[in-house]
């Protein structure tokens, strides 16, 4: 587990990060917080149904040193927004025909969302791309890094807020909280990351758990000596 693992320096979470980014493997299941019903199946879908084109995006990862942490941003979506006005995510959004891939639509978002330019940023990798069953999305998550701490500019029209959490918290079970809703007129068990007081669930926190998975196994490779790559 993390906490075993001393890791004292925004340098070792880089590393650390940076091998999570490239790291091959599959996440188990039980390992990534997925909606579930109460009777504990799971809900991830692969992709969208035979004969239906899945619409494509990206989402952006960016990691930044603050000091002996990496942190990342999340957005809250905008109120001027036409759907999930007020949720927590990551920034990105649909591919546009002039991309050139799941990173240049990712950074692209980013820079339209918070102003943080693509040149000011490393791309270290990307994860498995995730449907989204309600919106017909295919989005991939895009890993990258800015070494000096970034200036945030939010877009109003897409971003009410910025905040911000570390991969510290992100490996506390402590942030982990699950909950019962009513979505769609059915009941789910709905794990969530609780962050600055907000709750980032659905896709976001998905995609987060997946890194999350990532990193503790590199952290756990590291504890015993083995090869993360």
């Amino acid at each position: 587990m993390a906490a075993a693992i001393d890791i004292s320096s925004a340098g070792d979470w880089a590393q650390i990060a940076h091998a999570a980014a490239q790291l091959a493997i599959e996440i188990p299941a039980d390992e990534l917080l997925l909606m579930r019903a109460p009777s504990g199946q799971s809900f991830r879908p692969n992709g969208p149904p035979a004969g239906v084109s899945a619409r494509l995006g990206a989402v952006l990862i960016m990691l930044y040193p603050d000091g002996a942490d990496l942190r990342l941003p999340l957005t809250i979506r905008s109120q001027l927004l036409p759907s999930h006005q007020g949720e927590v995510s990551l920034p990105g959004g649909r591919t546009d025909p002039e991309d050139t891939g799941p990173a240049a639509t990712a950074l692209r978002e980013c820079d339209e969302e918070i102003g943080i330019a693509p040149a000011s940023l490393q791309v270290w990798g990307v994860l498995p791309a995730v449907y989204i069953v309600p919106s017909n999305f295919q989005v991939t998550p895009v890993v990258a890094f800015s070494p000096v701490l970034p200036v945030w500019r939010a877009n109003p029209a897409e971003v009410s807020a910025v905040i911000t959490v570390s991969l510290r918290e992100l490996l506390d079970p402590a942030t982990v909280v699950v909950e019962r809703w009513t979505l769609r007129d059915t009941l789910f068990d709905v794990p969530f990351f609780a962050v600055a007081g907000q709750k980032v669930w659905g896709a976001t926190a998905l995609i987060l758990s997946e890194f999350v998975g990532r990193v503790r196994a590199v952290i756990s490779a590291r504890g015993s000596g083995a090869q993360t790559q």
